[in-house]
């Protein structure tokens, strides 16, 4: 019954979203699939076009370029992302990275005023902030090499939504509210998003002429509709005029790299996330790992807490102290994922104390968020996809070149503008995360696969420095073999990372007893708002049944058949 109800409360969704979009009925033949996503319309989009014949990397094309469209506060044209792909037909895995990178004008001082301090919200808005997208090459990419249908098919239900409209909803409300005021600095993001300068009413229609034009050279002339030709020109242009940095050149020399995910396993548990330049699949590991020396099965609800604490703590110091672009620097990841480095580090746990963060190794000599967007999706042959996307801070930067209805990222708040200061996700780095011309800057994005004996995940979230910490707490449940997708996107959440020492938590997530044994081992706890919007999509492998769920805390559609 819970997944009927999922399927007719997204159709109403999808229907009462945009006029025009041709909305699923419950007669209608699906292919057998599971997706989740962040807004009902990106998962139409993805079954869309699975209905004409393209499989789990084709929908996923699809449902990246609509959340371009109808989430444009997460995600977009203008930023990057992390696509992870396993082909069910020879077990093949690889992480696309489509991760942004820096102008080749940048400098590590690019943020910094003549004494060397951080000029306010330089590296946040505007032009200036902007890193050269990654997401349209991965587009591409995924639909040449991994796809099976033409652009011009899985571009085009984006290309409706932009044109037709999509109508306002609560939580686009709340996102366009939260950089309003940058937005209102911006004539052409502010003639888009807002309306007269104030944030739509809720019903309101949003349309995107320029980006729908962009997306239909996109889909026509592939890597070189964006790169190269009239869209470049506009992109450069706009950008210099307003103060930035980028060069054609910029464009034409992006190019996306195909990694090796990083795997591992916790009890029967095996996992696959995402590799450097996101840290996300490194630091869950190492999490997990340090946590396989204990039976947390047999401790008591607030012990069990301590040591997962202690745990996030340790592999993000190791974030902070070692990671970055390993196309850049050298990471010995093999010693950060080995049980020995986990054995090393489960030592320095106190059963009874919590560790204070400062008394750690000073490895720290040089140096993410309430936004970004997550989607996955499961086809009828096993073809699995989990993608991690991001314009890093709602809106990016704010900035929309005009004539390209692109909105910029301002992932250049992800490097290390100077040793020891945090970016706007409070997580600070060393000099493997500095900013280098052409680099990409560290992520915090886990998109990841989970398998057990009995079925296969497909997850991942938004949420800037939270974001790794949320796979954790969601894994231990799939390895403890507690509740289900549902069960796992609404699970209260709590994390620490390293820096600042404390211990961010939602209502729920301890009882009143955990919290006062929590401060008495000298944990520093702070509540803290709802945060996150997991997509789950799993498949159980003894009847190849699909399970999904959207997180309760935001707006998205999970859809099985």
């Amino acid at each position: 019954m819970r997944q009927l109800s999922n399927l007719i409360l997204c159709l109403f969704c999808i229907s009462s979203l945009i006029a025009g979009a041709p909305a699923l009925s419950a007669e209608q033949e699906l292919p057998k699939a599971g997706i989740a996503s962040a807004h009902p319309l990106a998962t139409q989009a993805g079954y869309e076009v699975l209905q004409k014949g393209g499989n789990a990397f084709d929908a996923a094309v699809a449902i990246s370029a609509a959340l371009a469209v109808v989430e444009p506060s997460g995600s977009g044209l203008g930023g990057g992302g992390f696509w992870l792909l396993h082909r069910a037909k020879d077990g093949f895995e690889v992480m696309v990275d489509g991760r942004e990178t820096a102008p080749a004008r940048s400098t590590k001082s690019m943020y910094l005023n003549k004494q060397g301090e951080p000029i306010a919200h330089a590296s946040l808005n505007g032009p200036l902030a902007a890193a050269i997208p990654g997401e349209p090459a991965a587009l591409v990419h995924i639909a040449q090499r991994y796809g099976r249908l033409p652009l011009s098919v899985t571009l085009a239900p984006a290309i409706r939504y932009a044109e037709n409209g999509f109508k306002v909803s609560p939580r686009y409300q709340k996102m366009t509210m939260l950089r309003q005021a940058v937005l209102q600095q911006f004539p052409e993001a502010a003639k888009v998003f807002l309306i007269n300068g104030e944030v739509p009413d809720t019903g309101a229609v949003i349309r995107q002429k320029d980006l729908a034009q962009t997306l239909k050279l996109l889909s026509r002339n592939g890597h070189k509709g964006f790169y190269d030709g009239e869209v470049a020109r506009k992109l450069v242009s706009g950008v210099r005029r307003a103060g930035g940095i980028w060069r054609l050149q910029d464009l034409k020399d992006y190019k996306i790299v195909e990694r090796q995910p990083v795997t591992g396993s916790y009890r029967n548990l095996k996992i696959t996330a995402a590799a450097l330049p996101s840290s996300g699949g490194l630091v869950l590991m190492e999490m997990f790992n340090i946590l396989s020396g204990f039976e947390l099965s047999t401790l008591t609800s607030y012990q069990r807490a301590h040591l997962i604490i202690e745990a996030m703590r340790l592999a993000y110091h190791d974030r902070a102290s070692y990671l970055g672009d390993p196309d850049f620097v050298s990471v010995d990841t093999v010693k950060l994922l080995s049980l020995a480095h986990a054995d090393r580090l489960r030592k320095i746990i106190n059963l009874n104390r919590a560790l204070s963060s400062e008394t750690l190794p000073a490895r720290v000599t040089g140096a993410q968020g309430i936004d970004t967007s997550h989607f996955s999706v499961i086809d009828s042959e096993g073809n699995r996809v989990a993608a991690t996307l991001s314009i890093n801070y709602p809106f990016g930067s704010g900035f929309m070149p005009p004539g390209t209805g692109v909105v910029l990222n301002n992932e250049m708040d992800d490097f290390s503008i100077k040793p020891g200061v945090a970016n706007v996700y409070g997580l600070i780095g060393n000099e493997a995360n500095a900013i280098e011309p052409g680099k990409r800057p560290l992520s915090s994005m886990t998109p990841t696969f989970l398998e057990t004996p009995d079925s296969i995940v497909v997850m991942g979230t938004p949420g800037g420095s939270r974001i790794i910490t949320m796979v954790l707490l969601a894994a231990l449940e799939v390895a403890d073999k507690r509740g289900g997708p549902g069960e796992w996107v609404a699970l209260p959440r709590f994390h620490h990372q390293y820096m600042p020492d404390q211990v961010f938590y939602e209502a729920g997530a301890f009882s009143d007893a955990d919290i006062r044994y929590l401060e008495k081992l000298g944990h520093d706890l702070q509540v803290h708002d709802g945060y996150g919007n997991m997509q789950v999509v799993m498949l159980r492998k003894k009847d190849r049944k699909f399970e999904s769920a959207s997180d309760p805390r935001g707006e998205g559609a999970a859809l099985t058949r």
